[in-house]
Protein backbone atom coordinates (compact mmCIF):
# COMPACT_ATOMS: atom_id res chain seq x y z
CA UNK A 1 0.00 0.00 0.00
CA UNK A 2 1.46 3.35 -1.07
CA UNK A 3 0.83 6.17 1.38
CA UNK A 4 0.82 9.73 0.04
CA UNK A 5 0.25 13.02 1.88
CA UNK A 6 -2.45 15.25 0.46
CA UNK A 7 -0.05 18.22 0.60
CA UNK A 8 3.52 19.17 1.44
CA UNK A 9 5.40 22.27 2.53
CA UNK A 10 7.94 23.81 0.15
CA UNK A 11 10.66 23.14 2.73
CA UNK A 12 10.07 19.42 2.11
CA UNK A 13 11.83 19.85 -1.23
CA UNK A 14 14.91 21.68 0.05
CA UNK A 15 17.18 18.65 0.43
CA UNK A 16 15.67 16.51 -2.31
CA UNK A 17 17.74 15.53 -5.38
CA UNK A 18 17.31 17.73 -8.43
CA UNK A 19 15.37 16.30 -11.37
CA UNK A 20 17.34 15.80 -14.57
CA UNK A 21 15.87 14.89 -17.95
CA UNK A 22 18.22 12.35 -19.49
CA UNK A 23 16.28 11.90 -22.71
CA UNK A 24 16.91 13.53 -26.08
CA UNK A 25 15.96 17.20 -26.37
CA UNK A 26 15.22 18.59 -29.84
CA UNK A 27 14.61 22.23 -30.65
CA UNK A 28 12.06 22.70 -33.41
CA UNK A 29 12.69 25.96 -35.26
CA UNK A 30 11.47 25.19 -38.79
CA UNK A 31 8.18 23.87 -40.16
CA UNK A 32 10.03 20.90 -41.64
CA UNK A 33 11.33 19.92 -38.21
CA UNK A 34 7.87 20.48 -36.78
CA UNK A 35 6.33 18.07 -39.28
CA UNK A 36 8.87 15.35 -38.45
CA UNK A 37 8.39 15.83 -34.71
CA UNK A 38 4.62 15.65 -35.00
CA UNK A 39 4.88 12.45 -37.04
CA UNK A 40 6.78 10.88 -34.15
CA UNK A 41 4.51 12.31 -31.47
CA UNK A 42 1.41 11.12 -33.32
CA UNK A 43 2.46 7.52 -32.63
CA UNK A 44 2.05 8.10 -28.90
CA UNK A 45 -1.11 7.62 -26.85
CA UNK A 46 -0.13 10.19 -24.21
CA UNK A 47 2.35 13.08 -24.24
CA UNK A 48 3.42 15.68 -21.71
CA UNK A 49 2.53 19.29 -22.50
CA UNK A 50 3.67 22.74 -21.36
CA UNK A 51 4.37 26.23 -22.70
CA UNK A 52 6.71 29.10 -21.89
CA UNK A 53 6.28 32.83 -22.47
CA UNK A 54 8.86 35.57 -22.14
CA UNK A 55 8.12 37.37 -18.87
CA UNK A 56 7.26 41.04 -18.94
CA UNK A 57 8.48 43.32 -16.18
CA UNK A 58 6.60 46.34 -17.56
CA UNK A 59 3.00 46.91 -16.53
CA UNK A 60 0.60 46.55 -19.44
CA UNK A 61 3.13 44.80 -21.69
CA UNK A 62 2.56 41.12 -22.49
CA UNK A 63 4.41 38.81 -24.84
CA UNK A 64 3.07 36.02 -26.99
CA UNK A 65 3.76 32.37 -26.22
CA UNK A 66 7.34 31.61 -27.23
CA UNK A 67 7.78 27.89 -26.61
CA UNK A 68 5.62 24.78 -26.77
CA UNK A 69 6.95 21.64 -25.12
CA UNK A 70 5.68 18.18 -26.02
CA UNK A 71 7.32 15.18 -24.39
CA UNK A 72 7.40 11.41 -24.62
CA UNK A 73 9.24 9.22 -22.12
CA UNK A 74 12.46 9.61 -24.11
CA UNK A 75 12.11 12.75 -26.24
CA UNK A 76 11.50 16.37 -25.35
CA UNK A 77 10.46 18.50 -28.32
CA UNK A 78 10.79 22.26 -27.89
CA UNK A 79 8.80 24.12 -30.53
CA UNK A 80 10.16 27.67 -30.94
CA UNK A 81 6.82 29.33 -31.65
CA UNK A 82 8.36 32.80 -31.60
CA UNK A 83 10.22 31.70 -34.74
CA UNK A 84 7.71 29.46 -36.55
CA UNK A 85 4.33 30.37 -35.07
CA UNK A 86 1.95 27.41 -34.71
CA UNK A 87 2.15 25.43 -37.98
CA UNK A 88 -0.90 23.53 -39.24
CA UNK A 89 0.61 20.17 -38.24
CA UNK A 90 1.01 21.37 -34.64
CA UNK A 91 -2.49 22.89 -34.55
CA UNK A 92 -3.93 19.61 -35.85
CA UNK A 93 -2.04 17.65 -33.20
CA UNK A 94 -3.28 19.88 -30.40
CA UNK A 95 -6.83 19.48 -31.74
CA UNK A 96 -6.64 15.68 -32.02
CA UNK A 97 -8.92 14.13 -29.35
CA UNK A 98 -7.33 10.69 -29.79
CA UNK A 99 -3.96 11.70 -28.35
CA UNK A 100 -3.94 12.68 -24.68
CA UNK A 101 -1.98 15.84 -23.84
CA UNK A 102 -1.23 16.13 -20.12
CA UNK A 103 -0.44 19.43 -18.42
CA UNK A 104 -1.00 21.74 -15.46
CA UNK A 105 -3.02 24.98 -15.56
CA UNK A 106 -3.86 24.24 -19.17
CA UNK A 107 -6.51 26.97 -19.39
CA UNK A 108 -3.69 29.51 -19.16
CA UNK A 109 -1.91 27.67 -21.96
CA UNK A 110 -5.07 27.77 -24.12
CA UNK A 111 -5.14 31.53 -23.69
CA UNK A 112 -1.49 31.83 -24.64
CA UNK A 113 -1.91 29.65 -27.72
CA UNK A 114 -4.88 31.73 -28.84
CA UNK A 115 -2.52 34.70 -29.04
CA UNK A 116 -0.68 32.87 -31.83
CA UNK A 117 -3.56 31.38 -33.83
CA UNK A 118 -7.12 30.16 -33.56
CA UNK A 119 -7.43 26.48 -32.71
CA UNK A 120 -9.69 24.13 -30.78
CA UNK A 121 -7.64 22.14 -28.22
CA UNK A 122 -8.85 18.58 -27.63
CA UNK A 123 -7.65 15.52 -25.75
CA UNK A 124 -6.20 17.51 -22.85
CA UNK A 125 -6.04 16.31 -19.23
CA UNK A 126 -5.64 18.81 -16.39
CA UNK A 127 -3.38 17.23 -13.77
CA UNK A 128 -4.74 19.44 -11.01
CA UNK A 129 -8.12 17.78 -11.48
CA UNK A 130 -6.73 14.33 -12.30
CA UNK A 131 -4.73 14.18 -9.06
CA UNK A 132 -7.36 16.05 -7.07
CA UNK A 133 -9.87 13.28 -7.76
CA UNK A 134 -7.88 10.98 -5.46
CA UNK A 135 -7.45 13.56 -2.70
CA UNK A 136 -4.12 15.20 -3.54
CA UNK A 137 -4.48 18.93 -2.97
CA UNK A 138 -1.24 20.31 -4.44
CA UNK A 139 -1.73 22.34 -7.63
CA UNK A 140 1.76 23.35 -8.75
CA UNK A 141 4.06 21.06 -10.74
CA UNK A 142 7.04 21.42 -8.40
CA UNK A 143 5.16 20.38 -5.27
CA UNK A 144 3.07 17.74 -7.00
CA UNK A 145 6.12 16.07 -8.50
CA UNK A 146 8.02 16.32 -5.21
CA UNK A 147 5.12 14.80 -3.28
CA UNK A 148 5.00 11.77 -5.59
CA UNK A 149 8.67 11.19 -6.41
CA UNK A 150 10.60 13.00 -3.65
CA UNK A 151 12.68 14.92 -6.19
CA UNK A 152 12.98 18.66 -6.77
CA UNK A 153 12.24 20.45 -10.03
CA UNK A 154 14.35 23.59 -10.28
CA UNK A 155 12.41 26.71 -11.28
CA UNK A 156 15.50 28.91 -11.79
CA UNK A 157 14.84 29.39 -15.52
CA UNK A 158 11.12 30.16 -15.24
CA UNK A 159 11.54 33.92 -15.71
CA UNK A 160 14.30 33.74 -18.31
CA UNK A 161 14.02 35.12 -21.85
CA UNK A 162 12.26 32.43 -23.89
CA UNK A 163 12.60 34.46 -27.09
CA UNK A 164 16.39 34.38 -26.98
CA UNK A 165 17.95 33.34 -30.29
CA UNK A 166 19.56 30.20 -28.87
CA UNK A 167 18.22 28.56 -25.73
CA UNK A 168 20.78 27.84 -23.04
CA UNK A 169 21.27 24.28 -21.83
CA UNK A 170 19.63 25.25 -18.55
CA UNK A 171 16.58 26.52 -20.43
CA UNK A 172 16.46 23.36 -22.55
CA UNK A 173 16.55 21.18 -19.44
CA UNK A 174 13.94 23.26 -17.63
CA UNK A 175 11.55 23.25 -20.59
CA UNK A 176 11.93 19.54 -21.28
CA UNK A 177 11.49 18.62 -17.63
CA UNK A 178 8.25 20.56 -17.23
CA UNK A 179 6.51 18.62 -19.99
CA UNK A 180 8.11 15.27 -19.17
CA UNK A 181 7.25 15.61 -15.47
CA UNK A 182 3.58 16.03 -16.36
CA UNK A 183 3.72 12.81 -18.36
CA UNK A 184 5.43 10.92 -15.55
CA UNK A 185 2.86 12.13 -13.02
CA UNK A 186 0.03 11.04 -15.29
CA UNK A 187 1.42 7.53 -15.73
CA UNK A 188 2.03 7.15 -11.99
CA UNK A 189 -1.39 8.38 -10.92
CA UNK A 190 -3.11 6.34 -13.63
CA UNK A 191 -1.50 3.18 -12.26
CA UNK A 192 -2.50 4.02 -8.69
CA UNK A 193 -6.07 4.61 -9.79
CA UNK A 194 -6.05 1.34 -11.72
CA UNK A 195 -4.83 -0.77 -8.82
CA UNK A 196 -6.34 1.22 -5.95
CA UNK A 197 -3.17 0.38 -4.01
CA UNK A 198 -2.81 3.74 -2.27
CA UNK A 199 -3.93 5.71 0.75
CA UNK A 200 -4.00 9.50 1.06
CA UNK A 201 -2.74 10.81 4.40
CA UNK A 202 -4.48 14.08 5.14
CA UNK A 203 -2.40 16.87 6.66
CA UNK A 204 -3.77 20.25 7.64
CA UNK A 205 -1.76 23.47 7.57
CA UNK A 206 -0.92 23.23 11.28
CA UNK A 207 0.57 19.76 10.90
CA UNK A 208 2.69 20.86 7.92
CA UNK A 209 4.00 23.88 9.83
CA UNK A 210 4.85 21.71 12.83
CA UNK A 211 6.87 19.36 10.60
CA UNK A 212 8.68 22.31 9.08
CA UNK A 213 9.80 23.52 12.51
Amino acid sequence: MIELPNKIEKSFLADKPKVVFDGIIEEIDTEEKAQKAIETLSKEKVVGFDTETRPSFVRGVAHKIALLQLSTDKYGYLFRLNKIGIPDCVADFLSNPDIIKVGISIKDDYHQMASRRKLTPAGFVELQEFCGEMGIEEKGLQKLYGLLFKERISKNQQLSNWEIDSLTESQRQYAAIDAWACLRIYHYISELKRTGDYRIIRKDAEECNTEER
